[in-house]
């Protein structure tokens, strides 16, 4: 495919040597990854293959398919540091969360600590629950970690995301870790907006429970993601839908046992996205060949740069970036021009960005080149 042979250069800049992965870039300045990513190309050829092979052989080749479920499980918990039995594969990040969110047995008089900058996925699930008599607590991402421990006493749960959709804040997972493993409070991370972008550790995180899709900084197609649980909580976390795939005998079609899957399987309702799965599959194995914390390094640079080019033409940007909680989305605004005409402009000069509550958002990826960012600082208003 190609990328392999580049992940082995290092004297060549990392955009430039994987550039070639992204024909997005022959059109358009990509500024969009919080939104909906393109695919890289290995995404693309693996969904290819497995679509012609599904239109001239139909279901010949269900053993790859198999194998293919199998490899997904097996390569996202490399990303993240888990056991390959912890991996469930889900439709996206809200059905992970609704798994968890509906899957733990609530008690009345228990205790959440959620954060109110969260996007609407990683919040309902868990304001509902109110209606149980459970108790949200309810903080801001740039509380201090003191004030985030004292809310986490007598706490069963905190849901966060590692890197916050608007203002792109990236928490410290391993300090709310150690502060949830201190309280005795199961720790739940929203990962969509960081996993590909940004190192994840469950283990050394100390995470329970993690959700992310494919169509963001993973760079993989819609409607296939990953739902982490710790193997420890599989007898406390209900499959809250139930199918066939479910239970450990679903290949025998005759058996009515419902004793379930021993892995995170349990949580596989029924047919999964083939075709995602491919794709997915492919292009976490991509990310991985050139390596997360190369790619890192390369997006807070891109984030650095915008900050610094956008602050020169007069605009103000959200949230205060530091080199330990920046990420790879940065929103900015002025007073004077409504973001949204912005975006529209930017748009029909082919640089895509996104408007959000009155900022521009932008959120560019590893292999989007210095002068990207040059033009769109040129571009703007």
């Amino acid at each position: 495919m190609g990328y392999e042979k580049a992940a082995e250069s290092e004297e060549v800049p990392l955009w430039k040597r994987f550039r070639h992965c992204f024909p997005v870039t022959e059109r358009l300045v990509y500024l969009n990854h919080a939104g909906v990513a393109p695919i890289c190309k290995p995404a693309a050829d693996a969904m290819s293959r497995l679509t012609e092979d599904a239109l001239q052989f139909g279901s010949y080749h269900y053993d790859s398919w198999l194998a293919t479920y199998e490899g997904l499980r097996a390569i996202a918990s490399r990303l993240i540091g888990a056991s390959r039995d912890e991996i469930a594969i889900v439709k996206n990040t809200s059905e992970g969360i609704a798994t968890l969110a509906s899957g733990l047995k609530w008690r009345q008089g228990d205790k959440i600590v959620a954060f109110t900058e969260e996007f609407s996925a990683n919040y309902f699930p868990w304001k509902r629950l109110e209606a149980q008599g459970v108790t949200v607590e309810w903080l801001s991402v740039f509380d201090t970690f003191d004030k985030i421990d004292r809310a986490c006493k007598g706490a069963r749960l905190l849901a966060v995301s590692y890197v916050q959709y608007l203002s792109g804040h990236r928490i410290n997972l391993e300090v709310l870790g150690e502060i949830c493993n201190l309280r005795g409070c199961l720790f739940f991370v929203d990962a969509i907006q960081g996993l590909g972008a940004f190192p994840l550790d469950v283990r050394s995180s100390r995470i329970h429970a993690l959700s992310a899709d494919g169509h963001k900084w993973l760079l993989g197609p819609e409607g296939c993601g990953i739902l982490y649980i710790h193997k420890n909580l599989f007898d406390s976390v209900e499959p809250p839908m139930i199918g066939w795939t479910n239970f450990a005998h679903h290949s025998d079609y005759e058996s009515r046992d419902m004793t379930l899957r021993t892995d995170a399987g349990r949580y596989e309702c029924g047919t999964l996205n083939t075709v995602g799965c491919f794709g997915l599959r492919a292009s976490i194995e991509f990310l991985l060949s050139v390596g997360v914390p190369k790619i890192a390094v390369a997006v807070q640079l891109l984030g650095d740069q915008i900050v610094q080019g956008v602050t020169a033409k007069g605009y103000q940007v959200l949230g205060r970036r530091t080199a330990s909680n920046g990420a790879g989305i940065v929103c900015f605004r002025r007073t004077d021009v409504d973001s949204r005409l912005i975006v529209r402009e930017l748009k029909a000069k082919g640089i895509l960005a996104a408007a959000r509550q009155g900022w521009v958002r932008v959120s560019p990826h590893f292999y989007i080149a210095p002068d990207d960012i040059d033009r769109l600082i040129e571009e703007l208003p």
